[in-house]
């Protein structure tokens, strides 16, 4: 995964974004194998959705999840897969494709 360390992208309440399959993270950004492994579930994600499905998908289910209950951003489907298994470093071995649509059901 390609990182680029930098002060304007992300926006400053977040560590990381994963932009395309390229990772930019603020430079004082811990990068441990907890986050790097998240990024790597999105970019899977991301290929599944041949990346602009997912984020038109990301964007129009943050829209919707704004409306109900809870955070609106970590209530979003490909958030929660990445967040459950982010310790799991060997997730993405096992992980079956489209697995990111077990986490669409409301909280």
């Amino acid at each position: 995964m390609f990182i680029i360390r930098n002060r304007y992208v992300p926006f400053k309440r977040f560590n990381a974004i994963n932009l395309f399959g390229v990772l930019f993270t603020r430079p004082d950004a811990v990068m441990d194998e907890q986050l790097l492994n998240h990024e790597r579930i999105h970019t899977r994600q991301m290929l599944e959705m041949l990346v602009v499905g997912f984020y038109l998908w990301y964007v129009i289910e943050w829209l919707i999840r704004l409306t109900m209950k809870g955070n609106a951003y970590r209530n979003i489907s490909f958030e929660r897969e990445a967040y459950k298994n982010e310790h799991n470093l060997n997730y993405l071995q096992s992980r079956k494709c489209f697995a990111w649509t077990h986490y669409l059901k409301a909280n």
